[in-house]
């Protein structure tokens, strides 16, 4: 896929489209920077954990665990099931793993190296 070219004829609802495009992807990378929710996030690709799952996955507290979540839960990365007293989540959509995919292929992928 390509990205597109853009023009200097840009109609003002294009231009305001465009900004509005852009902080939501701004927000979207923002919320991926931090390196306990990008870990997060690659845990949760291989499907739904609960709070203490990834607590222990990442070796990390609780509070620090539940920030994080908070964090992704508020951009719409993530997506909360209460079972009893035990919170799960799992990716709310596509995009993080898409995004995750090209992360993986561009600083994890050994074949590159």
């Amino acid at each position: 896929m390509a990205l597109p070219v853009f023009s200097d004829d840009i109609s003002d609802e294009e231009m305001d489209r465009m900004v509005v495009n852009a902080t939501n992807a701004s927000n979207f990378l923002k919320a991926i920077s931090h390196e306990g929710r990008l870990m997060i996030l690659c845990h949760l690709v291989s499907g739904e954990k609960s709070v203490t799952e990834l607590e222990d996955l990442l070796s990390a507290r609780q509070a620090a665990v539940s920030q994080q979540l908070s964090r992704l839960r508020l951009e719409g990365l993530v997506v909360p099931r209460r079972d009893g007293k035990t919170i799960y989540y799992r990716l709310a959509d596509h995009r993080p793993r898409r995004i995750l995919e090209v992360v993986y292929d561009l600083f994890c992928n050994d074949t590159d190296a």
